[in-house]
């Protein structure tokens, strides 16, 4: 008897601690629920059912990384508005997708995505930039186009965001560049407040739909929390290039793993 119930206790804390890496992956760069995702699965829950607890859980892990960045976010408040709906709706439909379809076409698709959005950031920070020469302006407000175009990538990550998750936050860093080109730190506030929208209006549709595991997601909520606290007071403090160098590492291992698991069944 005491031994089950020091491995049930070993269990939780594994689930708990796997959840508090998640939640500061996401906070810095994205792809944490690579890790949660498994750990719930290992805690013992079916795959639908840990991916949609995973996503309930995770939602206040973006919020609290969301908070740490408030102050880039005031800064960025229109955009942050022009692109919440494509967020919410996308949250939705991936989430009503879910339930519908297999992942099969998702698992095939998405370590290209995750590798060709790492590729972008990689590129970015590589560009050799000229000496400023003048005291730096306002940057000017993005055009109709290259705000259209992000709203609709918004939209199909949404889509993901909503059916499964894994390295969203790095392909929204990706095309955010297009509108905040020389600002990782505004990219990263946008992109967690974009994921708490995302993962909070999936995570309507799950409980609705009775696919979560209460208890297994009250542990990993409080793992999430605070990684998502702690990893977005550590991505806001460090430079834009140890970030930038944070996101691509985890940009490239991701598209090794979400590749193996695609073409390894």
């Amino acid at each position: 008897m005491r031994n089950l119930l020091l491995f049930g206790q070993a269990r939780h804390a594994a689930l708990f601690l796997a959840a508090v890496a998640a939640g500061s992956v996401n906070a810095i760069a994205g792809g944490g629920t690579l890790l949660s995702f498994p750990a719930a699965i290992a805690w013992g829950l079916p795959s639908t059912i840990a991916n949609a607890t995973n996503a309930v859980a995770l939602s206040p892990g973006s919020l609290s990384a969301a908070w740490a960045y408030r102050r880039e976010l005031r800064a960025e408040w229109r955009l942050a508005a022009a692109l919440a709906g494509p967020a919410l709706v996308g949250g939705w439909l991936g989430a009503l997708i879910l339930r519908h379809t297999s992942e099969r076409t998702f698992d095939v698709l998405i370590p290209w995505l995750v590798l060709g959005a790492t590729l972008l950031i990689l590129i970015q920070g590589l560009r050799k930039r000229p000496p400023a020469i003048e005291a730096p302006r306002v940057r000017p407000e993005p055009t109709k186009r290259h705000l259209a175009v992000v709203m609709l990538c918004q939209l199909g990550v949404g889509i993901y965001g909503g059916y499964f998750g894994a390295a969203m936050g790095i392909v929204m860093l990706a095309f955010l560049a297009i509108v905040l080109p020389d600002d990782i730190q505004r990219r990263n506030g946008l992109k967690n407040f974009l994921a708490v929208l995302i993962n909070g209006t999936a995570s309507v549709y799950f409980i609705a739909a009775g696919l979560v595991d209460v208890r297994a997601g009250a542990v990993m909520m409080g793992g999430a929390i605070t990684g998502g606290f702690v990893g977005g007071r550590l991505a806001r403090r460090a430079s834009a290039k140890v970030v930038r160098n944070i996101v691509v590492a985890i940009g490239l291992g991701l598209s090794a793993l979400l590749g193996w698991r695609a073409f390894s069944k």
